[in-house]
């Protein structure tokens, strides 16, 4: 029998905070009303002015409306406004961009280039009220301004894109490129990872890669609850003492990392210092497993097959599961993925390696 569960005190911040953006979003629906609403977005399309969500993983996952928005206006000027230094760093590498502009850091560049500047459509990526993109929304100038359906954003925004809440988040994102026109099938929305700087021997590393013969497994998570244990990765290796393995880890893993790279069929790989070094060593590999974490993202990118660790989470699974590529989701049987067994995700490396044949 299932035991209730009393609400921890992060739950309760959570709901409190969230009380509070809705609050604000209330306020701002009455000082910051529209004065006006299109039907449709028409006339000229020179600029564009893009909310990117705060995480490495939702980066990934808007670089497909950037990419047709490229594709389809060679010359339009593509600023993407972000709100932390990872997405920061990673818009700075990409080409399809014009500019990078930090919200959190109110520089008189960003005065002068954003707030002051006159764009001639604004899109916010967010499907829920968020205190910092509403503030910006409202701030920053634009003809059109669109947006995705909510309650909370009926009124501040020209265009309200209707979309269901667990939709992916590519095809959330990419909404906006209907309402300018744009047909996007969804290969033509397949995420990219703008290309970084790469240390020599982590090339030389990825050179020596034979295609598609490793497996790799991603043993880091971006929270407590995300984690599979390494007593549960060491088991997994161990039932494949035939096959090559290579671990992906943050730099706060590596201890953990090292560990497992004592194993004789694991390889000990170079320490990745960016998501594009990442991608030079995933793209070569023949399988990817991996707790909910970008990792999921950047095996999408390469069309490389995965079997994704998720908590039970609806959320999660719908809104952030891999984009067109070969994928098994396993779910936890609670909110935490250190409780999936090792037996299932056995059965599920077995089953696609079944599926491909050897190269």
């Amino acid at each position: 029998m299932t035991k209730p569960v009393t609400p921890t005190a992060p739950a309760k911040d959570w709901k409190k905070k969230r009380r509070f953006r809705q609050a604000f979003a209330r306020m701002l629906q009455k000082v910051g009303k529209r004065s006006a609403r299109h039907a449709d977005f028409d006339g000229r399309l020179e600029s564009v002015a893009i909310l990117a969500q705060e995480k490495l993983g939702d980066a990934i996952l808007l670089t497909p409306l950037i990419g047709n928005l490229r594709r389809a206006f060679p010359e339009l000027s593509i600023h993407v406004i972000v709100f932390s230094k990872a997405v920061f760093d990673f818009f700075s590498s990409d080409r399809n961009v014009t500019a990078v502009h930090n919200a959190k850091r109110a520089t008189p560049g960003y005065i002068r280039d954003v707030l002051l500047h006159r764009f001639d459509l604004l899109y916010n990526t967010k499907d829920h009220p968020s205190t910092h993109f509403l503030i910006q929304s409202i701030l920053i100038p634009a003809r059109i301004k669109a947006g995705i359906a909510n309650p909370f954003h009926e009124g501040l925004y020209d265009q309200l894109l209707d979309i269901t809440y667990h939709t992916h988040i590519v095809t959330k994102n990419c909404a906006l490129l209907g309402l300018l026109g744009i047909d996007a099938p969804p290969e033509t929305c397949r995420p990219y990872i703008p290309e970084m700087r790469v240390q020599p021997e982590l090339q030389s590393f990825a050179d020596s890669m034979p295609d598609r013969k490793f497996i790799g497994i991603n043993i880091s998570a971006g929270g407590p609850l995300r984690y599979w244990t390494e007593e549960k990765w060491s088991a997994l290796i161990d039932r494949f003492p035939d096959r090559q393995f290579i671990i992906f880890s943050a730099p706060q893993d590596r201890e953990t990392k090292l560990r497992l790279e004592t194993r004789t069929n694991v390889r000990p790989s170079v320490s990745t210092r960016n998501i594009y070094e990442v991608g030079l060593l995933v793209r070569k590999l023949r399988l990817l497993v991996t707790p909910d974490t970008s990792l999921i993202h950047v095996a999408s990118c390469f069309a490389v097959p995965l079997i994704g660790l998720y908590r039970e989470a609806l959320q999660d699974l719908t809104r952030f599961a891999p984009y067109i590529t070969d994928h098994t989701l396993i779910a936890s049987p609670t909110r935490k993925v250190c409780d999936i067994y090792v037996d299932d995700v056995a059965r599920a490396v077995e089953a696609r390696l079944d599926v491909r044949q050897e190269i």
